[in-house]
């Protein structure tokens, strides 16, 4: 018990202390957690691969040994806008500076008795991220962008029911930091501008849940489900002109649920399938048209413009081959929906999510029989979106791209 304190102490402490930075690989949600799930691109809501599996699927900690994880990667979004022939916004390339990321998580599974087991795991899920350093700005503000980062500490309890099937209940803690900058341009868009740009960091914490289930089927196949709730977050009050709702930013509820089988000899295959809800989150889902709705549609305001982003669909497969008695070799592809419709590009310049597929591959080398090494990479290719700006905006269009690079590593201890 002292091990599992003082393990959720460390968590929580380095959860004040850092944020995990922009991981924007299906919207702004990563595509999974930790090496195993990310190896798998995400997939595995009806199987247990490590402790870390439990912020996919609380029940999996069922069939999960007692033990502790860690994991690092480094993340590196390449974004980039291209404006076109519009007064809203100054013509021309921008590119975003800063390109890498450091993304630690953390995990730890406990048994308490033949059918319970608890947990808890440390991870960072989302943000947006972009740095135009230009003497003017795609606003005409100087340097402009913004920069979100989440982390979340959750803990879990799950259980067999009978065999074969298992559940699992996790309370979750979170906390995120945002700061924007060179927007100016918007003020009179604002409902508060003295709150819209340029005030630094501020910090938000915020609860949820997610809870899960497991089921055997039959020949090897096992179904999978989870429910991530939405998580309440206090405002970001130095950017209540900014965020609808006087600077509100919940974090969108999500569903998960696959299958995966079991060959018996050392092959898995996981099918998942995800709904992202950002259409939930006012100040994520308003649209930019909500500004000609006089002061109620102005940023800030409690029906104010947002990101104009759209609930996604999510497919994900992950495939682990069992080579030899001390390593395991994964792949995985996983598509999705572009959540920004061509009409809400502008504002996205500064939130440009439109990737829409990612292929990993990842491995696990036994290096004693407690210990072992997991590395796994990620690679999204280039997408991009043409829209236009509103007519009552100037017209014009605007190019948004991105591709992504991710490489991960971790270490497991076995108990």
């Amino acid at each position: 018990m002292k091990k599992v304190l003082y393990s959720c102490a460390v968590g929580a402490t380095a959860a004040i202390v850092v944020c995990a930075p922009a991981q924007a690989t299906e919207g702004y949600f990563s595509h999974g957690f930790g090496a195993v799930n990310k190896s798998m691109a995400g997939a595995g809501v009806a199987t247990g691969f490590d402790a870390m599996s439990q912020a996919t699927n609380p029940a999996s900690l069922t069939l999960v040994d007692p033990q502790f994880n860690v994991d690092i990667s480094i993340f590196s979004p390449r974004r980039e806008s291209t404006i076109f022939g519009t007064v809203a916004a100054v013509p021309g390339n921008y590119e975003s500076d800063r390109n890498y990321f450091f993304i630690p998580s953390l995990a730890g599974s406990y048994a308490i008795d033949d059918v319970s087991s608890y947990g808890w795991a440390l991870y960072g899920n989302g943000g947006m991220n972009t740095t135009y350093d230009d003497p003017v700005g795609p606003f005409g503000g100087g340097k402009t962008g913004v920069d979100l980062a989440q982390a979340f500490l959750q803990l879990t309890y799950a259980r067999d029911l009978t065999p074969g099937i298992s559940v699992g209940v996790s309370p979750i803690l979170a906390a995120q930091r945002f700061k924007a900058f060179g927007i100016g341009a918007f003020a009179g868009n604002s409902s508060n501008p003295a709150n819209l740009t340029n005030r630094d960091y501020d910090t938000s914490y915020g609860y949820g849940g997610k809870i899960g289930i497991q089921a055997d089927l039959t020949s090897g196949f096992r179904f999978g489900a989870s429910y991530q709730t939405r998580i309440y977050m206090s405002e970001f009050d130095k950017y209540s002109g900014l965020f609808a709702e006087q600077g509100d930013f919940d974090i969108p509820p999500a569903l998960q649920a696959g299958l995966s089988w079991s060959s018996g000899a050392g092959v898995t295959v996981a099918f998942d399938y995800k709904r992202i809800f950002y259409g939930d989150i006012d100040s994520i889902a308003n649209s930019i048209n909500n500004f000609l709705l006089g002061a109620p549609g102005l940023l800030g305001a409690d029906s104010g413009a947002g990101f104009g982003w759209e609930t996604i669909n999510a497919y994900k497969l992950g495939v682990e081959w069992e080579a030899s008695p001390t390593i395991k070799v994964r792949g995985g592809i996983g598509l999705n929906d572009n959540p920004i419709p061509g009409n809400e590009v502008l504002f996205n310049v500064l939130a440009p999510g439109v990737q829409e597929q990612h292929y990993t591959a990842g491995m696990t080398w036994q290096a004693t029989p407690n210990s072992a090494l997991v590395l796994g990479v990620m690679y999204s290719p280039t997408s991009s979106i043409n829209g236009t700006v509103p007519a009552f905006l100037g017209g014009g269009t605007v190019e948004l791209e991105m591709w992504q690079f991710e490489a991960t590593a971790g270490w497991t201890w076995t108990f």
